[in-house]
């Protein structure tokens, strides 16, 4: 099976070419799973209802999240009833959402995807490395392939996160940098890793927001609004293709969609419907 993996969605441009490119994309690259950050999609931070909705309504079968999870508090009703949203498992047993979700993909696959904080340079989490073994441990045998959204600053953490778990789940890819990485491989014992599959929304931009407004803010430490920044829109991640009797990885590719690749997706879409 190929589950497509999207990197943070930021704001309108992330969730516009989403909506643009992935319907196409799941016929020209065969996908039978997409899963995607959804943390930055309102307005640079947070996650609302209609950000959902626009997300799945687009393809995604399933959003992970990250440390802006409440950021917006109207999801929380979403985090409570949806079974096709994860809030991060290393939160407070009591914090609202799924830790951890079973979805169907395309090809009858059932695949788990549960998502983790980092704790270097990150706000206060409980051990993801006991909450990997936790949630791993609650799953239903049955169900082979399992999926992480890694949510780390350090790239260092992300790749113990991966040795951890390599061999026991089908992906290790990260978020939250924004910054795509060049490290994709399988390990040794058949996950897929990659520290950050990137950011989806405008690069025209520092991590998505307006070039003038941060440098503002750092050369004279004014205060600005970081507003979410308009162009150069790309859609990044990364397809993984797994083994759904092992649940293991055979194969990992970057994926870059750029405004340019668009016009062509939408007409095989169009084409196809």
């Amino acid at each position: 099976m190929r589950l497509l993996f999207i990197g943070d969605v930021v704001g309108r441009p992330g969730r516009e070419i989403v909506a643009r490119a992935l319907p196409g994309l799941i016929l020209q690259r065969q996908l039978d799973l997409v899963v995607a950050n959804g943390e930055n999609a309102a307005g640079g931070s947070g996650l609302t209802p209609s950000n959902y909705r626009q997300l799945i309504q687009a393809g995604v079968d399933a959003i992970t999240l990250g440390d802006h999870v409440y950021r917006r508090r109207e999801i929380c009703p979403i985090l409570s009833s949806e079974q096709n949203i994860v809030r991060p498992a290393n939160l407070p047993a009591e914090a609202i959402g799924n830790q951890s979700v079973v979805v169907e993909a395309r090809d009858g696959t059932q695949v788990a995807v549960f998502c983790l904080l980092g704790q270097l340079f990150m706000k206060p989490a409980d051990s993801p490395w006991c909450a990997a073994d936790r949630i791993l441990a609650e799953l239903p045998a049955e169900v082979r392939v399992r999926f992480l959204d890694f949510h780390a600053e350090a790239t260092s953490e992300s790749q113990m996160m991966g040795r951890f778990l390599d061999g026991r789940i089908s992906a290790v890819l990260g978020t939250h940098t924004h910054v795509p990485t060049a490290d994709e491989s399988v390990l040794p014992k058949g996950t897929a890793f990659q520290c950050d599959v990137g950011m989806t929304g405008p690069y025209e931009s520092i991590l998505g927001r307006r070039i003038d407004r941060v440098l503002k803010t750092h050369l004279t430490a004014y205060p600005t609004q970081f507003e979410v920044a308009k162009e150069d829109m790309r859609l990044c991640g990364s397809i993984v293709e797994i083994d759904p009797a092992t649940g293991l990885a055979t194969g990992i590719e970057r994926l870059c969609v750029t405004e340019n690749e668009l016009p062509a997706l939408e007409e095989l879409a169009k084409s196809t419907s």
